[in-house]
This record gives C-alpha cells, structure tokens and sequence, in this order.
C-alpha cells in the first residue's frame, strides 16, 4: 500500500506550463493525494485532479498559515509597487533589485503558509513536496514552515542580495529541514555555490507515462483546426517569450526563409511589433493564438506541427518543458545548442535537429531543411533518452527521498 502525497504547488493558478501537467500526473499515481494550491488553481486542472481523486486546498489552515499568507499578499503588493516605480535605468542597480528582492521572500511566507496547511491537513503524508519551489531562503521556509519537505527548484533566476543573504545565514540551521531536487545538473551546480549546506539532487522535473503521444487522427484535426493543408511544413513555437528565449535570433532568421513556412505561436507574453513584422515576411503564414492555453488545446497546436521550436540563448541550462513536451507527444525537434548538456543527449536523434545558438542563418538553415526534409517521429524511448519516468517512478522517488528527511527532523 502507497500512504498519498502533499503536493504544494504555488503557480497551479496559472494556465498553461508543464508544472500543471506534473501534479496531475502524481496525483494520479497516489490516489487521495493532498494537493495544496495557495494562490488557486485553474478550472482544467480541479476536474483533472477530482478525477484523480486528490483532495485541493486553496486557503490556508490554521492561524500561522494565514498570517503568512496575508505576509506574503503584502509583500507581493509592495514588490509589484516596486516594479512600476524603479523599472527606469536611471535607477541604481541595487533599488532595481530591491522589488525582486521583496518578491523572494513573498515566495519564501507563501511556501511556509502551505508548509503549515499540510502539517494541520495530512501530518502522516508519504512526502512532503513543492512541485515549484523559490531559488532562495530555503531555510526560513523550512523554519517558518515547520515541516520537512523536499522543494523542486528548477532554476536561479533571482540571487540573494546583503539583506537576505543575511536572514538566510541567521537561518542555516534549518537548512538540513529541506533537500532540494533540481531538474538538470547545470542548476545543482548554481544551487550548491550558493547554498552549500542545502541537500540536493538532480531529478528530471516532466513525467510520462508513456500514454499522451498524437495519434495520427489528432494530427488530421490539429491540422484542419489551422487550415494547413497536408503537404506544407509547419513548425510551433509555444510558451511566453521570456528574457532565455532568444527570439531576436528566430527573428532574423525567419526573414531569410526561402520557402513558405507555418508558423503556429501560442503563448503569452509575446512582442506584437515582431509578430507584425512576422506577418508581413513573404514566406511566413503565422497562426497565432494569444494567452496560456490549456494542455487540450496545446496538443492539437503540438498535432498541427511538423516540428517543435526551441530557440534560448546561450548558457541557459535549465529543464525546457517544451523539449520534454516534444518527446511525451512523439513531435520532433528544432533546437538551439544553447545547453551542452542537452545537445549531447540528442546527438545522432533522428528526430532532433539541432542548430547553433544565437545564429540566424544556421536557424534558417534548420527551418529550410525542415521544409524540405521532414523529421521522423521520436520513439517511445525518447523520455527516458532525456530523464522522463513514469509518475509512479517519480512519487516513489519521492517518498524515499523524504524518508532521509524523517529520522533528522519531526513532522511539524
């Protein structure tokens, strides 16, 4: 018999992105889970996890966990206040940080208001996990939170300034309380520089049960869906483009295609001055669908392609939801060399075709011979080629992992 999981997952209310698609998946394979979302959930992901028969708590219980959450809303305020106010390059340095700053330990009060609502709810759980865990203060979320627990970080984007580096030394001690799991080794390596006492491991963060690749009929309908007709090629680029996404690259690139090309974007934010420019490229036929979408609709922009588009910049090293996306649904690949690690795994993949970061013309080069040279399909062995397990592997993973927690450290 498998005892449920607490699954903590701070961004369930946003649509969209492989982190929802991961706690349905465990959920599913711990029946009557706990899944604790403190700033809501989407409507697709509720009825998938009712489905699943996991249990979702939106509001904290307990009189700590609340005062941390109204913590946290306050400090989510002043940061977005912050933001507004000191976004000008006139400002120093040091008070451009200052709102990010604020929004760490935002993160760090809405961590240990859902750490203390899974003491109260589910003090006897399997493991305790946050699925989307904050890349600082570790241990002031484990102090305040009372509660062992393991915490996905999946990448440094925001580093502790003087201030809070000092809270998180006056804190250390609390550290053994959490063991960090980090999608590729590349973050481990950026995670242990800066937290030397914090446990960690690498662990894949995307699962697959091997079940959700397109079927040849949803290829017919995603096509018909875009008006593609069978034999021309098309490519998606799906996901906000944020500051790793090199679309500056992909920009330059597209106007030097020889050949029509479907382009299916799908995400938000975008930059609307580069999708005008995109639609007025003689051999671009842009089909695009602003906003998150919901995984139903993802997959029917996934079945119209011929091929996913990954474009970063380089050095960016952390988990691609898309590249893991790419493999779960059996889609090829277009990707930039950006992460050594990566494009040593996808060597010699028919089903990948890699080309040089930050270079328009080995992109378009890539774009043309895709027109022209369709890629096959990936096997079912490409999850695993990249780390993927199935969600049963992953939650006992995870109950093993938290059991080198319990002899150390009391539950709540």
């Amino acid at each position: 018999m498998t005892a449920p999981l607490i699954l903590i997952e701070p961004y369930a209310h946003r649509p969209g992105g492989h982190h929802q698609h991961a706690l349905v998946a465990l959920a599913r394979a711990r029946p009557d889970s706990w899944v604790i979302a403190p700033h809501g959930i989407t409507r697709e992901t509720t009825t998938a996890l009712r489905k699943a028969k996991a249990r979702v708590i939106t509001a904290p219980t307990g009189a700590v966990a609340a005062v941390l959450m109204v913590g946290s809303r306050v400090m989510s305020a002043f940061s977005a206040v912050g933001l507004r106010a000191f976004r000008s390059g006139r400002w120093p340095r040091a008070v451009r940080r200052l709102p990010h700053q604020v929004t760490l330990l935002a993160r760090c009060l809405t961590e240990a208001a859902a750490l203390r609502t899974a003491c109260v709810r589910a003090p006897n759980a399997d493991a305790v996990v946050i699925l989307t865990a904050s890349e600082a203060l570790h241990g002031l979320a484990a102090l305040l939170g009372g509660q062992p627990h393991l915490r996905f970080v999946h990448e440094i984007s925001t580093t502790e300034d003087l201030p809070l580096r000092l809270v998180g030394r006056l804190v250390r001690r609390a550290e053994p309380r959490a063991i960090a799991l980090y999608p590729t080794a590349a973050v481990a390596a950026q995670a242990a520089n800066r937290f030397p006492r914090l446990a960690g491991q690498v662990r894949t963060y995307a699962i697959d049960d091997g079940t959700e690749r397109i079927s040849p009929a949803e290829r017919a309908c995603g096509r018909t869906a875009f008006a593609i007709p069978d034999d021309e090629p098309a490519v998606c680029l799906v996901g906000g483009w944020w500051p790793h996404k090199d679309l500056a690259t992909l920009d330059v690139a597209l106007g030097k295609l020889r050949r029509p090309l479907h382009l299916l974007v799908a995400g938000h934010p975008l930059n609307e001055p580069t999708l005008d420019r995109w639609r007025q490229l003689p051999y671009v036929r842009l089909h695009l669908t602003r906003g998150p979408v919901g995984e139903q609709f993802l997959r029917l922009v996934y079945a119209a392609a011929d091929a996913a588009l990954v474009v970063r910049r380089p050095g960016v090293a952390k988990e691609s939801g898309l590249v893991m996306d790419s493999a779960r649904y059996g889609i090829p690949l277009l990707v930039s060399d950006h992460d050594p690690a990566l494009t040593a795994a996808l060597q010699d993949q028919p089903w990948a075709r890699t080309f040089t970061a930050g270079d328009p013309t080995s992109l378009a080069e890539a774009l043309s011979t895709t027109t022209s040279t369709p890629l096959p399909r990936p096997g079912p062995d490409a999850s695993r080629l990249l780390g993927m397990w199935p969600a049963t592997d992953q939650a006992d993973l995870l109950t093993r992992t938290y059991a080198r927690l319990l002899p150390k450290e009391p539950r709540c």
